[in-house]
């Protein structure tokens, strides 16, 4: 039943939210000002709006909807799929191919068994344990990660699915884990690597960039990449096979932390940064005086900077913390969030 209500919630928009937060509230003052208008009739009210709203909700359910896309496109990550749409829309194809996207980091994180409710669970767990992430992203977090597997499964069957993705641990373990929801599945799979694109298509000879993910490239270059790749090779059944197999292997790993090396996924100790972060704090000691305070964001800033893997400020801020509880770091201020504390070496 609070599924149902969440869901009949979400639907409305702003306006009608509001018209309905004012009819309430003009009910309760009239209760209060004892204008001939009781708290029975008030509750009966309620109730019939709330009958109402169901009603209109399942009326909507309903209505089939006609089918207008032609083209499945999946992403890892809310920035590319910003840059991703705003590109469709730009070659006049975001009304013909849809995209369907991760809002999440899969280089982070436990990812046992997490294509079933059991590994979902433990997910969430770890994610509100250990890193700071708003209460709002974490009440719709489970619902939200079950509907994207729905509707990645749910992809119907002529429509091509093209998967982005770079060379780093989140992208590439995403990549891995809907190719294994998608094994039953008789689509056409495409998959377009970032990263080889990028360096096939773009002269940048005059400077060092290389994207680290999908999320650092913006939608002109991906026009240009999608323009140049969409019609490239087709996923065979056995390489099919061998992600879903690198999938059912990397899901029994019950670490919390992966980086790309050497073309592969590797599962590391959480611990793996920490000398990385211990030794920034100490470079920033020898500009400084030695028992000063440096702003955590500044620490954090400049490990994600110069790390060669795309795991994400929230967890070298977790990592922070927990040197702060393993007493290597002194800490002052309060560490709701990496911009309200400092820290040294103790």
């Amino acid at each position: 039943m609070f599924d149902e209500i969440k869901g009949m919630i979400n639907h409305l928009e702003e306006k009608e939210l509001k018209s309905l937060l004012l009819q309430f509230f003009l009910r309760m003052q009239a209760i209060e000002e004892r204008k001939g208008y009781s708290e029975q009739q008030f509750f009966l009210d309620i109730k019939d709006t709330y009958n109402e709203l169901l009603k209109y909700q399942k009326n909507q359910a309903s209505v089939k909807q006609p089918t207008k896309f032609h083209t499945t496109h999946i992403v890892f990550g809310n920035s590319p799929t910003g840059s991703l749409r705003i590109a469709l829309k730009e070659l006049g194809l975001n009304q013909q191919e849809k995209i369907i996207a991760f809002s999440d980091l899969f280089s982070i994180g436990s990812i046992w068994h997490l294509h079933d409710s059991q590994g979902i669970a433990n997910r969430y767990e770890w994610l509100r344990t250990h890193i700071n992430i708003d209460d709002e992203v974490l009440f719709d977090y489970k619902d939200h990660f079950k509907q994207t597997v729905i509707n990645i499964k749910q992809t119907p069957s002529h429509h091509p699915i093209i998967i982005w993705v770079g060379e780093n641990a989140h992208e590439q373990t995403g990549l891995r884990f809907v190719l294994y929801l998608l094994k039953e599945k008789t689509n056409n799979i495409f998959i377009i690597n970032t990263n080889e694109a990028y360096k096939k298509h773009f002269d940048r000879s005059d400077t060092y960039f290389t994207p680290l993910h999908m999320g650092e490239l913006s939608s002109d270059v991906l026009i240009k990449i999608y323009e140049k790749e969409k019609n490239g090779h087709a996923l065979t059944q056995k390489e099919r096979k061998v992600f879903e197999q690198q999938w059912e292997q990397l899901c029994e790993d019950k670490e919390v932390l992966r980086i790309w090396d050497s073309h592969k996924i590797m599962s590391v100790p959480e611990t793996f940064f920490d000398e990385f972060i211990i030794n920034t704090v100490k470079k920033f000691h020898q500009k400084k005086k030695q028992n000063d305070f440096i702003k955590s964001a500044r620490i954090i800033g400049e490990v994600i900077g110069h790390l060669d893997q795309y795991v994400g400020d929230q967890f070298i801020e977790y990592r922070v913390r927990r040197l702060i509880v393993d007493g290597i770091f002194d800490m002052e201020g309060i560490p709701k969030a990496m911009r309200y504390y400092s820290i040294k070496i103790r």
